[in-house]
C-alpha cells in the first residue's frame, strides 16, 4: 500500500486527534503531535510492522529528515503512538466507570466498553498487543505491563472504594482481587457463552452481582479454610 493509499484510506477512518484536524488548526498542533497523530493512523490502517516511517513522515506532512529530529527511529515514534492511545483509553475508562456508583455497575460497563466495535483507542492497543506481540513490545519496551498486570492496576482503586463503601469484604486482598476481575473481564469481552449475554447490560450486571460481588462479600479467610480442611483443623485444634 502506497502513502497515498494509507492516506485515502484514513481519510474515511479518521481518529480523534487526526491530521486532518491538525491541518484545521495548525496552531494547536505542534510538529511532534501530527508525527504522533500521523503514526496513530498508520497503525490503524496497516499495523506495526508494515508502517513506515516514509509514510508516516508523508501523513504528517513533514520530510524524513524533520521526523528523525523528533524520533530517532521508528520504534520511538511508533511507541510513543502506542502509548498515548493507551493512556487515552484508560483516561475515558476511568471517566466511564467514575461516572456510575457500585462495583456492579462498574463491571457491566467495563464489559461494555470492552466490546465496543468502534475504532476506539483501547480497540487499537488491544489489536496490536495480541496480532503483534513481538513488534508491540519492541515499540513500548519491556517494562511496560503485561495487559492482565495493566488492567488489574486500573481495576485496584475500584476494588479499595468498594471495600470503603462496604460493598465487599474488608479483608479482601485489593492486588489479587484486581486481578481476578482482569481475567474475569478478558473472558466476558471475548468469549461470549450461553448463560449470560456479554452485549445485555443487564445481563452482565445480574452476573456481576450474583456471582463476582456476591464472591468478594465472601471472609477469604474462611473461604480458604473450607478449601483446605487440614489447615481449618489445624485452626480449631489446641494442640495444633
Amino acid at each position: 500500500m502506497s502513502p497515498s493509499a494509507v492516506q485515502n484510506s484514513l481519510a474515511a477512518n479518521p481518529l480523534p486527534n487526526s491530521v486532518e484536524g491538525a491541518a484545521a488548526n495548525p496552531p494547536a498542533r505542534s510538529v511532534r503531535d501530527r508525527l504522533i497523530d500521523a503514526a496513530e493512523q498508520c497503525l490503524t490502517a496497516k499495523g506495526i510492522r508494515a508502517t513506515t516511517v516514509s509514510e508516516v513522515a508523508e501523513v504528517a506532512g513533514v520530510s524524513r529528515g524533520w521526523l528523525y529530529r523528533h524520533f530517532p527511529d521508528k520504534s520511538e515514534l511508533l511507541g510513543a503512538a502506542i502509548v498515548r492511545l493507551n493512556d487515552a483509553f484508560w483516561a475515558e475508562s476511568r471517566t466511564r466507570l467514575d461516572a456510575v456508583t457500585g462495583l456492579d455497575q462498574q463491571i457491566a460497563v467495563g464489559v461494555a466498553l470492552a466490546r465496543e466495535e468502534s475504532e476506539t483507542p483501547g480497540a487499537l492497543v488491544l489489536k496490536l498487543r495480541q496480532e503483534e506481540p513481538e513488534a508491540f513490545t519492541a515499540c513500548v519496551g519491556l517494562g511496560v505491563r503485561g495487559l492482565i498486570p495493566e488492567i488489574a492496576a486500573f481495576w485496584e482503586p475500584y476494588i479499595q472504594a468498594a471495600v470503603d463503601r462496604g460493598e465487599i469484604h474488608p479483608g479482601t486482598d485489593r492486588a489479587e482481587a484486581a486481578e481476578w476481575i482482569a481475567r474475569i473481564m478478558m473472558s466476558l469481552a471475548t468469549v461470549p457463552g450461553e448463560q449470560c449475554n456479554i452485549d445485555d447490560h443487564e445481563s452482565v450486571l445480574r452476573h456481576a452481582r450474583r456471582y463476582i460481588v456476591a464472591a468478594l462479600r465472601a471472609d477469604p479467610t474462611e473461604a480458604a479454610l473450607r478449601a483446605d480442611p487440614a489447615e481449618a483443623a489445624l485452626r480449631t485444634d489446641p494442640a495444633g
